[in-house]
């Protein structure tokens, strides 16, 4: 068994023939245990309550206690994002199950494997509507890979193992197992390794060599190809095998929101993010390619624009572990089902039997993307109200920071900006919620990439709206020694909703003034309610106290470090092609707007 990382999962010797007798609860933390689990998040309850007491003795596992249930799931997200490694949460029944639904949705969406462990009433009250029950087996089953229910002491570590194997193979996913209280108090023999049986699941990781072969093909005739890759590139652990491929054939490499760092922005054959407020190259490159080769990515709407006007000209090559993500929104000439890490292997070797070794000549396509950078370099404007300009801030927390460092992001104008104005050059440096785009992921999924990585800077960088959601896992940093430092964009506003609202709904913000850092009333003070959650709090308002205050964070690592940096509200997300309209808008604006170079 290997979790996301290609690790080998550490296994006890075979079992022996007298299996020793354990409690449910006692099961589940032996479980984990020898599953190589060092660190959970987590918060106790009645339904969950025997598996506490077990917890508490065991000397291999980190308990962290959460503040609130979905923190704890997020904060698993962010511990499997930084390291690869399998993260976990527990949480009781009821109200302590459903919000962890939140932190399951989105790992979901973004193929984070992450086990939620769950109590449940009696299995004598289920379905009674005993106090705090929930069907979260049911409530999860669409959002999960897989969600077990156990209601026998003796199926915990078959359940635990068999989750564990889910959640960490295949494409990568949160599986939820739900275990009654009489199972917890139990008595059973405790067999391992446990028979795991999963009738029905295999990942398909080895790709059909001929659908290989002619991949290989249509990338030696392409002029204008793309290598355009997803988040299924990182959590493959193929950021090496990607580079290799890149230079072996010189196509230019797009990565996306979920890819940042799978391909080092240093590299001259990177363009940039592509999508909706992606660089005019890279979403230019992929609109007029004729050879687009998708790997681990899933032609989401904020890549594609309007579908059906999407690279109208590309052949595709769609490589991707889950066969289902395969023709569902783009057609594929080639479909190859495959762990991305061994396609890109056999793939270049493939390419580089075709040509002998040579690339192809790709001067003209070159000459035109290179064009395009010097005409659409990324950058942004200077405020027009004094205040600090927000890309600025982050640019320069990136530049201070370094790319040995861990950013985590929210989600909004914040996420957009720390995307490009940071430079990526490793994967899993990256975490924010993409698909489910989940305001108040940041803190707690920082908080969980420090204890995945705690010799790395990790920094938060969230929105002032954002923040507000889940800042209570500063108590958490605080008192657990969790030294994370948090940026906090604050436009005192939800800024990409008013965006929208200035954009298409004629300037009529309704309900998105936050009021918590313009003017003489801050409602909440950030400064002061870091200090109160035993952080260091610190204000910037001009731009010459920019740096010092990311170098003070920088060197504070006994405590967590909040940073309330108060920009314009007047500042944008640029690029910007509208929900829904063709990513030839890029080129249609290029074309007919005077402006849109400046705006850029």
């Amino acid at each position: 068994m290997t979790d996301a990382s290609g690790s080998a999962v550490p296994r006890p010797p075979a079992r022996t023939a007298t299996a020793p007798v354990l409690t449910g609860a006692e099961a589940v933390v032996r479980s984990l245990e020898l599953l190589g689990v060092t660190d959970v998040f987590g918060l106790p309850g009645g339904a969950i309550l025997p598996v506490y007491d077990p917890l508490m003795d065991a000397s291999k596992i980190r308990h962290i206690l959460v503040r609130h249930e979905q923190g704890g799931g997020h904060a698993a997200e962010g511990y499997a994002s930084a390291s690869g490694r399998t993260g976990v949460a527990i949480a009781t029944s009821g109200p302590g199950a459903t919000n962890l639904v939140t932190a399951i949705a989105d790992a979901y969406m973004d193929s984070v494997p992450i086990v939620a462990i769950t109590g449940q009433v009696f299995s004598t009250l289920m379905g009674t509507d005993a106090f705090q029950e929930a069907d979260i087996v049911g409530i999860t089953m669409p959002i999960t890979k897989h969600s077990f229910l156990v209601r026998d002491a003796a199926e915990i570590p078959g359940a635990l193992a068999a989750a564990y194997e889910i959640a960490s193979t295949g494409r990568p996913g949160p599986v939820l197992v739900d275990i009654t209280k009489d199972a917890q108090q139990a008595d059973a023999p405790f067999i391992w390794p446990p028979k795991i049986d999963l009738p029905g699941y295999r990942p398909v990781t080895k790709a059909h060599g001929k659908q290989i072969q002619a991949a290989a093909s249509l990338l030696a005739e392409a002029r204008k190809p793309v290598l355009y890759v997803g988040g299924g590139v990182i959590r493959a652990a193929a950021a090496a095998e990607l580079k290799a491929l890149a230079e072996a054939t010189g196509a230019p490499v797009v990565t996306t929101l979920m890819a940042r760092g799978a391909f080092p922005d240093s590299h001259p054959q990177h363009l940039g993010m592509p999508g909706m407020h992606g660089t005019v190259p890279a979403v230019l490159a992929l609109q007029e390619s004729d050879l687009i080769i998708a790997l681990g990515a899933r032609f989401d709407d904020r890549v594609t624009g309007k579908a059906e006007l999407f690279a109208p000209d590309a052949k595709v090559v769609h490589v991707d572990i889950d066969p289902a993500e395969i023709g569902k929104i783009r057609a594929a000439d080639v479909p190859i089902v495959g762990d991305v890490r061994d396609v890109l292997i056999d793939l270049d070797a493939a390419y580089l039997g075709l040509t002998g070794g040579r690339k192809t000549d790709l001067t003209e396509w070159w000459s035109y993307l290179d064009g395009l950078r010097d005409e659409f370099p990324l950058g942004f404007q200077a405020t027009s109200d004094g205040l600090l300009s927000p890309q600025h801030v982050i640019q320069r927390i990136g530049e201070l920071t370094g790319p040995e460092a861990v950013y985590a992001a929210g989600v909004g104008q914040h996420q957009m900006w720390a995307a490009q104005f940071i430079k990526y050059e490793r994967p899993n440096s990256w975490l924010n919620s993409g698909g489910a785009g989940t305001m108040g992921y940041s803190v707690p999924a920082a908080m969980g990439a420090k204890v995945a990585e705690p010799d790395r800077v990790v920094w938060a960088i969230d929105g002032d709206g954002c923040f507000q959601m889940t800042n209570q896992e500063l108590a958490t940093c605080a008192i657990n020694d969790i030294p994370i430092k948090v940026a906090i964009i604050n436009n005192s506003s939800l800024g990409m909703v008013k965006q929208w609202q200035t954009l298409f709904y004629d300037g009529r913000h309704s309900n998105t003034e936050l009021n918590t850092g313009h003017g003489s009333v801050r409602i909440p003070d950030f400064v002061k309610l870091a200090e109160a959650y035993g952080c260091l709090g610190i204000r910037v308002e001009k731009e010459e106290e920019i740096d010092a205050a990311i170098q003070l964070a920088l060197e504070t690592n006994d405590r967590p470090v909040v940073i309330d940096f108060t920009v314009s509200k007047d500042a944008m997300v640029w690029p910007m092609v509208p929900q829904g309209v063709s990513n030839s808008f890029i080129q249609y604006a290029r074309e007919n707007a005077p402006a849109f170079d400046e705006e850029i």
